[in-house]
């Protein structure tokens, strides 16, 4: 044999590497980063086109739990079993803390939008009219325990009633009844107050004064109400309140205390008005005539007994 067939054949053995298969879990993750971010993104260029008042309402909505919003019920955002959710019902952040909210009315989200409306449609309807579109700078629309407060506030130039009368101007009849059917649309009952400056009547408080003045005010303003089409079973309280109530940072004569307020009441409200309740209490019954009549003698004349 020759010397080449004594050599052996070279065998390379590679070993087959089998990667794993990782299911592409990464990729899914990642669009869900992506997809967030976007998400953030075009929620803060809503935020910046958006209006102040759609903020604030926006911010309202991520300060209320969902369940809350929905119904409508208590704001407190307690999850608690235990009402208060506090360490202590003594405590100040605890029971005690809940009472104290509890005893300030707030609207509700829903409530607050159903105002919101009410309040543009009153704006539209004042801005279609050239006649009432002058009397926008003489309306203010806030919020307050009581509800959605429209005041109607007078100026030198443009009273709403002629001077120490309960006329109602022109202008402001056909304000009072072009809000009317607008104020039909909520279920809400109303209260109609009436305010007045100041400046004393001549005969004082013993005669005809600014408290009959402001009550007959608020009540000419309900019959133009009633006038325009308001259900008058929606009318809970018509008040006079005189000068009583002048309006933050006035002097007590400014032409704007003399003023009409309508409040479209929360329905808590206007069942506390219909039901305000006792203190618990009784009170002692009057001491009958009779027993406050002292015997007189016998043998005493009535002369001596007028004496």
């Amino acid at each position: 044999m020759s010397k080449g067939s004594d050599k052996r054949p070279i065998i390379i053995r590679r070993k087959k590497v089998v990667h794993a298969h990782h299911g592409g879990a990464w990729k899914i993750a990642l669009a869900d980063f992506m997809t967030a971010l976007m998400a953030l993104f075009l929620v803060m260029w809503i935020l910046s086109v958006s209006s102040e008042e759609t903020r604030r309402g926006v911010a309202e909505y991520f300060s209320t739990p969902l369940v809350t919003a929905i119904t409508g019920g208590d704001q407190s955002g307690s999850t608690s079993v235990i009402p208060g959710g506090g360490p202590d019902p003594t405590h100040s952040d605890g029971e005690r803390a809940r009472i104290d909210v509890m005893q300030h009315t707030r609207p509700s989200m829903q409530e607050r939008r159903f105002f919101s409306d009410l309040q543009e449609r009153i704006e539209r309807a004042i801005e279609q009219d050239p006649e009432l579109r002058q009397l926008r700078s003489q309306m203010r629309f806030d919020l307050t325990r009581e509800g959605l407060r429209i005041q109607l506030l007078d100026t030198e130039q443009r009273p709403m009633f002629e001077l120490g009368s309960n006329r109602v101007a022109p202008y402001m009849r056909n304000l009072l009844r072009t809000m009317a059917p607008l104020l039909n649309e909520l279920p809400n009952d109303l209260s109609i107050g009436g305010y007045t400056d100041s400046v004393p009547y001549a005969g004082g408080y013993r005669g005809y004064s600014n408290w009959e003045l402001s009550n007959d005010r608020a009540n000419a303003s309900r019959r133009e109400l009633v006038a325009g089409g308001l259900d008058p079973d929606q009318l809970l309280r018509v008040s006079g309140f005189a000068d009583r109530v002048p309006l933050p940072d006035t002097g007590p004569t400014d032409p704007v205390n003399r003023r009409i307020e309508l409040i479209v009441l929360l329905p808590e409200i206007a069942e506390a008005i219909r039901n305000p309740g006792t203190m618990g209490t009784d009170v002692p019954t009057p001491t009958s005539a009779n027993e406050l009549v002292e015997d007189v003698p016998q043998n005493t004349s009535p002369d001596d007994a007028s004496e």
